[in-house]
């Protein structure tokens, strides 16, 4: 087998540093190189929330790498305010726009890694060109908010969209004492969730002070000298200081398109178990493909920053002469709001419905640890099992930081294609300062064995 001599990756974030590591640990005589078209690589992404909070001090503290250290400690060459503008797959090269001078560069490659990530999307009638209007996608974004908010007055916030994103920022501006108003198109908050956990985040926005509106059909800026002044909801307008705008994501997939490779149809870059494009020496990984559901067995779309890392790893293996095979992935995510912790494993009742399979659910309520404990409060749980054999489908859950072992737990069962009694099975630990003598999990299965 003829090993790649010449590696490169484009996209510093999760995936991109992953692949490039790995690429030169697996063939160290290769030369590997990264470009990032921003500022920064491996990033802290889910960190910067707290940057905004002031409960992680500076950025500076989630920004991992810098291009000289990744060099110094993994072998890689890394160019930043580097953006590739096209792929040659004729030629085997990519034009490469150096950002701070113009220059146009060429280089050739014999593995390409795509890995571009996701973008924000932006609502058509908020345009790049206003000044109090960000996302908060990137370091870069976050500089820029908490650029803004020191140099500007800002007492009034409205955030558009009520995801992941959304609930981080209300919170982190609430605790700057900013007043915070969330617009959602949905009734409630978190779309994608359970009934049972909108219902609880409901309750910890209206109790911490942040005005909640939902059900919006249309949102129109009112703009003054490159300023949102106020957001117009049918007759009401809210006034803003600040707005950010936090309505999903899209996979980036400029460069896969221009480079014709073939999408998949929910529009990021369909590959094979070898993450290998549609063109054999273009492989891809991270938020800028589809991968596959193992709940449905079939494509998704599931930007993950641990699903982009662990995906990395396989492309950078591949990219250097491997043969790495991806294995379908379990959604498995969680978010803290104020003093609560919300995790969500496998599918939703909605997603269930929509992926037309039969299901059933169960539910528990109970303490998180031994009851007479101080710290004891209570855990929620949501368990959703297929109806004709009972194989786990997704669970959700509420409580303290316990949340994210139980859906560890369940991501693993999932991933096994195992059945709800198999909750009951489990040799759970008990000691009284950390969990219950009785696991919300075994009830969770001994309630769908009564089902």
């Amino acid at each position: 087998m003829i090993r790649p001599n010449k590696i490169i990756i484009v996209g510093g974030n999760a995936a991109g540093p992953a692949a490039a590591a790995r690429a030169k640990r697996v063939n160290p005589s290769a030369e590997v190189i990264l470009f990032e078209a921003g500022n920064f690589i491996s990033t802290g992404t889910c960190e910067m929330p707290y940057v905004l909070s002031g409960e992680i001090k500076d950025h500076s503290e989630i920004v991992f790498f810098s291009p000289e250290s990744f060099f110094r400690k993994k072998g890689v060459k890394v160019f930043i305010n580097h953006s590739v503008e096209e792929i040659n797959t004729r030629n085997n090269e990519i034009s490469v726009r150096n950002v701070d001078d113009n220059e146009l560069l060429t280089f050739n490659y014999d593995s390409l890694v795509l890995c571009t990530g996701s973008t924000a999307r932006i609502l058509p009638q908020f345009n790049a060109d206003l000044k109090n209007v960000f996302t908060l996608k990137s370091v870069s974004d976050l500089i820029g908010i908490k650029n803004f908010i020191n140099k500007n007055d800002v007492t009034k916030a409205v955030i558009i969209g009520s995801g992941y994103i959304g609930l981080e920022g209300a919170e982190a501006l609430s605790k700057l004492g900013i007043n915070v108003t969330l617009l959602e198109k949905e009734e409630q908050p978190m779309p994608t969730g359970e009934p049972e956990l909108k219902e609880e985040m409901l309750s910890l926005i209206k109790n911490n002070g942040i005005e909640f509106i939902g059900s919006i059909n249309e949102i129109e800026p009112v703009i003054y000298n490159g300023l949102v002044k106020s957001i117009k909801l049918d007759k009401d307008y809210i006034d803003a200081d600040l707005v950010i705008l936090s309505v999903g994501f899209s996979p980036n997939t400029f460069l896969a398109q221009q480079a014709k490779l073939e999408l998949g149809r929910l529009g990021g870059i369909k590959v094979d178990k070898k993450l290998t494009t549609s063109n054999s020496r273009i492989i891809a990984a991270g938020d800028n493909c589809e991968v596959i559901n193992a709940v449905t067995g079939k494509p998704d779309y599931i930007p993950l920053a641990t699903t982009a890392y662990t995906f990395g790893h396989i492309a950078g293996e591949n990219a250097a002469g491997g043969k790495l095979n991806s294995e379908p992935v379990v959604k498995n995510a969680a978010v803290k709001f104020f003093d609560q912790y919300f995790a969500f494993v496998g599918l939703t009742s909605n997603e269930a419905e929509r992926a037309g399979i039969e299901f059933k659910a169960v539910t528990v309520k109970v303490p998180n640890i031994v009851k007479v404990m101080p710290g004891s409060r209570e855990v929620f749980g949501k368990l959703i099992f297929e109806k004709n054999n009972q194989r786990i489908l997704g669970a959700s859950f509420y409580g303290g930081t316990e949340v994210s072992g139980y859906a560890d737990l369940v991501s693993s069962l999932i991933k096994l294609k195992q059945d709800a009694d198999s909750l009951t099975i489990i040799n759970y630990n008990y000691t009284p300062p950390l969990s219950p003598f009785i696991n919300p999990l075994y009830l969770l299965g001994k309630k769908a064995k009564a089902v």
